[in-house]
Formats: C-alpha cells, sequence, structure tokens
C-alpha cells in the first residue's frame, strides 16, 4: 500500500512530461508566420528564408498579409514571427517595440542599400540613341526641383508638377509627404501615390519606356535598379532631430535631411527569438550580395515569375552564397531538395 503514493506520483509526473512535451511539440508543428511583405524585394527575400525554414529545418511556415505599420505591430504581439526585409528604426511603431524588448532586428542583409528621390539619367544628360535631349540639365539636388516643376508636369494639374510618392500605409509616405513640406516643394508639387508597390512600379516604368520625365522616391534593392539607369537627388545629410520631424505625420514644421541611412535586417518577435536559436543563427548570417539580388529581381520581373519560383531559381544559381550561412548538414539538406 506505501507503494501506491509513490507509484501515482510517478504516473503524474510521466503525465505532466508528456503533456509538456506535447505542448512543446503543437508550437513547433504551428506554422512560423512570415510577413507577406508588397514589394519584390521583400517578396523574394521572404521566399528565400520560408525554403530554408522549411527544407533545412522542417519547419512549417505561411504567410499573411497587412501594411509596413501594421506588420510591425503583429510582430510585437507574436501574430507575426517574421518580417524577412525590416527597416530597422524607420517607423516608430518599431522603435516602440525595439525598446520594449518586443521585437529584435537580426543582421545585416543587404549591404549598400539605399533610398531616396530619383529621375531617369536622360532627364539631365539626354540619350543620344533615343534622341532624346536633357529635359533638366541643372537637376542636381532636391532643392533644384523648385526650377522644374513644368519638367514633371501633372497631368491630373497642369499648374504643377507630380511627385510620385510611395502607397499609403507605408513608411516611406509618411517621410516623402513631410520632406515635399520641409522643401518647400507641396505648393508646386502634387504627391501621388499610387495603390500599390506593383501599380507605382507601372507607372516609373511606363514614363521609362515613353522617355517620359518622372520624379519618384525609390529604393534599393530593386528590379528598377537593375534594369534602367536612375540618378538620385542630393538632399541635406542626415540629421537625426530633422528625422524625427520627417517620420512624425502630424509635424507642423518638418525638417529636411537624407533619411535613415539604410540597414536592411531581418525583423523576429522576441518569442521567436526565444523559441528558435538555431534559426536565429541563420537569419543573423544572411548577406544577400546587392547586385546579384538586383539583378534576379529584374528577372523576376520581366517574366513575372513568382518569388517562390525566383527564390528557388535564386538558391540554384547562388549556392556559395546562402551556403555559407548554414551548418553542413542543414545546408546539404536544403541543396538536396532544390
Amino acid at each position: 500500500m506505501k507503494k501506491i503514493p509513490t507509484l501515482l506520483a510517478g504516473l503524474l509526473l510521466t503525465v505532466g512530461l508528456a503533456s509538456t512535451d506535447s505542448a512543446a511539440s503543437a508550437e513547433r508543428s504551428a506554422p512560423i508566420h512570415f510577413g507577406a511583405i508588397g514589394w519584390e524585394s521583400g517578396a523574394l527575400t521572404t521566399e528565400i528564408l520560408r525554403l530554408i525554414v522549411e527544407r533545412g529545418y522542417g519547419y512549417p511556415t505561411d504567410t499573411l498579409p497587412g501594411s509596413t505599420v501594421s506588420m510591425e505591430v503583429a510582430l510585437a504581439r507574436n501574430d507575426l514571427q517574421v518580417i524577412a526585409e525590416e527597416w530597422a528604426g524607420r517607423s516608430p511603431a518599431w522603435v516602440k517595440a525595439e525598446q520594449a524588448g518586443q521585437v529584435y532586428a537580426l543582421g545585416d542583409t543587404v549591404k549598400n542599400a539605399e533610398e531616396g528621390w530619383w529621375v531617369p539619367a536622360y532627364v539631365i544628360e539626354g540619350d543620344a540613341a533615343r534622341k532624346l535631349k536633357p529635359m533638366a540639365p541643372d537637376l542636381r539636388s532636391v532643392e533644384d526641383l523648385k526650377r522644374y516643376p513644368q519638367v514633371f508636369r501633372d497631368p491630373e494639374s497642369p499648374g504643377k508638377g507630380r511627385f510620385l510618392n510611395s502607397p499609403a500605409g507605408w513608411t516611406s509616405e509618411t517621410v516623402n509627404s513631410q520632406k515635399l513640406k520641409a522643401y518647400g516643394l507641396d505648393e508646386l508639387y502634387s504627391n501621388f501615390r499610387t495603390g500599390s508597390g506593383a501599380a507605382m512600379d507601372a507607372e516609373v516604368a511606363s514614363a521609362i519606356r515613353r522617355g517620359q520625365a518622372v520624379l519618384f522616391y525609390y529604393w534599393n534593392p530593386t528590379p528598377l535598379m537593375g534594369r534602367y539607369k536612375l540618378i538620385r537627388l542630393e538632399e541635406p545629410p542626415f540629421d537625426a532631430q530633422a528625422w524625427a520631424t520627417l517620420t512624425d505625420a502630424g509635424n507642423p514644421n518638418p525638417k529636411g535631411s537624407r533619411s535613415l541611412p539604410a540597414k536592411l535586417s531581418i525583423g523576429v518577435s522576441r518569442d521567436f527569438r526565444d523559441s528558435y536559436p538555431e534559426l536565429v543563427s541563420v537569419f543573423e548570417q544572411v548577406d544577400l550580395p546587392i547586385d546579384r539580388l538586383n539583378q534576379a529581381l529584374a528577372a523576376m520581373s520581366e517574366k513575372r515569375t513568382p518569388p517562390r519560383d525566383a527564390a528557388l531559381s535564386f538558391l540554384r544559381d547562388n549556392r556559395e552564397v546562402w551556403k555559407a550561412w548554414l551548418p553542413a548538414d542543414i545546408a546539404a539538406k536544403v541543396e538536396g531538395s532544390l
């Protein structure tokens, strides 16, 4: 009879351990939620990481849509676990969550990334092959834009030029809107927004094909950078206090500044960081050469290849790049799956 409590305790302990193991197993069998990023470089990077996680480590994944800011908020809540291309430190939502220890930026995934205001090179230099004369030969900086609104004439507001901004909901849309005010251009240029990143790309590409002047916000890495010759306009040097006025849509007196120096990282939630140390270690090693990435993005765009298929092609064509991020046995599994 004295053995019964001991046996019962052992049974309860075994059941408790099994329950704990079962909960851990269920947690690991649930998919890792990646943010469904709308721009090409983010979409391609997302699929590259998902393929490595699925085929190298055997974890299921899926994607959930949202705007930049809404995905950052979801990451802080662990409703998302991974944002594959995070321009860390750019939005108040990210800064707040990072300071609270709710999100982490892993690695430096694309060196020499940048963002700013661009024009096609032929606008300044002309293009003899296309018989295009320079349209704004002295255009060098955002300040010079005050002289050229008619070059970038808005067909819907002929008395103004048109500045092609990011779609609404992107952090950069707020920054660009504030920059128009800071540079004294808001009365000279329409603040035009397309409905999506794809529509924005289509508008820029259409203008370039027709040899028309177009002034637009853009960033690197992107398909456009791999396809066209573009010139970035000069802005005042980066100033942290000025930057704070540009990220605040409600600030009535924004100050001009180049954008925060770009550092692309992989954004992860605190729970992901604690639960998947092996993946954190890999994500910290991710390094996508910008020239190869631009070429892959250009090919993806021109052929209209779905990001998943483009990611498979990237993994097949650049084995020496991604194998350097992985332990040898995991790299072998990924390679075998290709």
